[in-house]
């Protein structure tokens, strides 16, 4: 039994949909692909796929072996790459997990550049605001904007993430500005509903002390910026990350309020799982993004002439 061939097998029909179009992108008899899935579940003493006569579907050992055989291939690959008359040149897939408002806006451009320098990179991308398990869903790496870091992964601090209350000019001419966080009952909040607690607004004072402050929640979104245009239309207060409202609060289309308090600290990391080896490509990638990000975000530059109001 070639142990490597076996492997190679599984993780082409897994990723093409089946044995005919695995026996086709490998460019040889269904019959070897069928021989070579039999021996690897042998091998293993599992059954990798649920067969009927119609489909194949991952079991669960299935789908934990092939998130560790891709990678396994996919390190081969660059290693002997790295070896060859390309020497130095980055090459194989990068499965990654972001954010969904920050990747679009910030960290979109910055993997454009990035395979500007390393086209032979792919990229598998997920946009998305979910907590995902990188060991069980087979990510290399995630980005994630967090106050600490998981300590069960590594973790690189790419930039600092800081939020702030705004609305509208239409709706504080309506409604008058809020002058404390207690005022904040009264007015039309707009929030974040993938957070714990919807009903609080957690902001620290010009003394660093906590202040719990209560609000009534208007308009509730899992999308920060739905509730940006929702606070440019008038609809209500909101607190945001600036690199979400830093081009409307540049515009005047949105004010800074309540510039005196602070929400808590948060910060954007790189975060991988605590394996032996990490790719040349996840690093490299990494270090590409620690690099890109350091020093003041552009972003904050909004926060420079903001003024209590």
């Amino acid at each position: 039994m070639d142990r490597f061939e076996n492997m190679n097998a599984f993780v082409r029909v897994v990723e093409s949909g089946g044995i005919s179009a695995a026996a086709d992108r490998m460019n040889i008899a269904k019959s070897v692909i069928s021989r070579r899935l039999k021996e690897l579940e042998q091998h293993l003493g599992v059954e990798l796929f649920h067969r009927t006569t119609r489909q194949m579907n991952l079991t669960d050992s299935g789908r934990t072996f092939y998130q560790q055989a891709a990678r396994i291939l996919a390190d081969i690959l660059e290693a002997e790459h790295a070896t060859s008359q390309f020497h130095g040149a980055l090459k194989g897939n990068l499965k990654v997990a972001l954010p969904l408002s920050f990747g679009l806006m910030h960290l979109g451009p910055a993997i454009n550049e990035f395979l500007q320098t390393h086209p032979d990179i792919e990229f598998d991308l997920d946009f998305n605001d979910r907590h995902v398990d990188l060991l069980a869903e087979g990510f290399d790496l995630a980005i994630r904007i967090a106050s600490l870091p998981d300590s069960s992964l590594i973790a690189r601090r790419l930039a600092p993430i800081q939020t702030i209350l705004c609305a509208s000019p239409a709706y504080l001419e309506r409604t008058g500005t809020p002058q404390s966080p207690v005022e904040l009952i009264d007015h039309r909040c707009m929030v974040y509903n993938l957070i714990s607690n919807l009903e609080y607004w957690n902001l620290f004072d010009a003394a660093n002390q906590l202040i719990k402050t209560r609000i009534t929640p208007y308009l509730k979104a899992s999308n920060g910026e739905f509730l940006r245009d929702a606070a440019v239309d008038g609809q209500g207060i909101v607190l945001l990350p600036t690199f979400i409202v830093y081009r409307e609060i540049e515009r005047g289309t949105l004010v800074p309020i309540l510039t005196n308090y602070h929400a808590p600290p948060l910060a954007a990391y790189a975060i991988y799982p605590q394996t032996r080896h990490l790719s040349q490509r996840v690093r490299a990638f990494v270090d590409f993004l620690v690099k890109r990000f350091e020093g003041v975000p552009y972003w904050d530059g909004c926060l420079e002439n903001a003024e209590n109001i």
